[in-house]
């Protein structure tokens, strides 16, 4: 019983581990701000609709 409850907790350990890096290991200042680009506008309600 005993190492079962050792073998769960490292899996749950482990899986922390790997939640914690994935978080927190991306770029310094965050993710960078790209603009989108001209072609994904809506259409302005002066434009002829087809």
């Amino acid at each position: 019983m005993g190492l079962i409850l050792l073998e769960a907790l490292l899996a749950l350990a482990i899986l922390l581990a790997i939640v914690w890096w994935t978080m927190f290991s991306g770029r310094k200042g965050g993710e960078l701000h790209v603009p989108p680009p001209e072609d994904d506008k809506p259409p302005s309600p002066e434009a002829p609709r087809d």
